[in-house]
């Protein structure tokens, strides 16, 4: 259960704008329509695939994500391809059918009317997240300011509107979000870390002890990002590790207490006992 008066975070993903500004930024400028017309290739989308957890892991960062909603055509095999991951996060898909007259803006439209009734719907939301990068979001960024929430904005980089970023209370670029992969301007990008699934068969469960050390791991790159602190309270780190994984317990995972899981972790983190108040920091 939610604290009373805690921060209450909702996100909005224009998918499309996100995932083609993505393509366009790894594999060139305008690559993306250019190569749909022949047919997207799998390696090309292999290297600009967009990291959904390390988008929502940031959002969770200024509070508990109390709704999450992805507007695109989920029928594109390019949007395909991320609706197991999503749902596994508990996003909202919104199906937006393409449309010669309008379909551009779509997303645009959609996305801003359910922020604003969601807004009036639930007065005690405290933040509102817009990952997308088109201009056309500034008039809902501004008026999520007057209704008296603070907006976060995330964009890819080269292809994020300056004025939306002016408009939000805080602009983030992707690229620079804690987990994922640095993009080489020669056109290859590091390749992230998954144990993602052979299309033909399920995808293996992740060790619950090197799943654990990624989840502390990336709770302290959020902290050191937000708060630009070196050392952090064990118990903040612990409270982001639930927010982005409420399943996360050190007791099933075979330790009395937080502070025992993290001397277990002495090659990722230093732990300070010198006082009462135990302080954690990255290696």
């Amino acid at each position: 259960m939610t604290e009373p008066g805690a921060a209450r975070v909702a996100v909005y993903l224009d998918f499309d704008n996100i995932v083609i500004s993505r393509y366009d930024q790894v594999n060139g400028r305008n690559s993306f329509q250019r190569d749909k017309a022949k047919g997207l290739e799998q390696p090309k989308l292999a290297r600009a695939r967009v990291d959904v957890g390390a988008i929502l892991d940031f959002a969770s960062s200024f509070g508990t994500v109390v709704l999450t909603r992805a507007y695109a055509d989920w029928s594109a095999d390019v949007n395909a391809e991320y609706r197991e991951q999503l749902v596994g996060r508990a996003v909202d898909l919104v199906q937006l059918f393409p449309a010669a007259a309008y379909g551009k803006n779509a997303a645009d439209i959609r996305l801003a009317v359910d922020a604003v009734e969601d807004m009036f719907r639930l007065p005690d939301l405290t933040h509102v997240v817009i990952v997308a990068g088109d201009s056309d979001y500034i008039p809902l960024a501004q008026r999520c300011k007057r209704l008296g929430r603070y907006v976060v904005g995330i964009g890819v980089a080269g292809s994020s509107s300056r004025s939306l970023a002016a408009a939000c209370d805080e602009f983030v670029i992707y690229d620079a979000l804690p987990g994922v992969p640095v993009f080489e301007p020669t056109g290859v990008a590091e390749p992230a870390k998954r144990t993602r699934r052979v299309k033909s068969s399920e995808p293996e469960p992740p060790d619950p002890q090197t799943a654990a050390t990624a989840l502390l791991r990336r709770a302290l790159q959020i902290g050191l990002e937000k708060d630009d602190a070196e050392w952090l309270h064990n118990s903040a780190v612990k409270a982001q590790m639930k927010r982005m994984d409420p399943s996360f317990s050190e007791k099933s995972l075979g330790f009395k207490s937080f502070s025992d899981f993290l001397r277990s972790r002495g090659e990722v983190v230093e732990l300070d006992e010198s006082s009462t108040t135990r302080m954690v920091k990255l290696r």
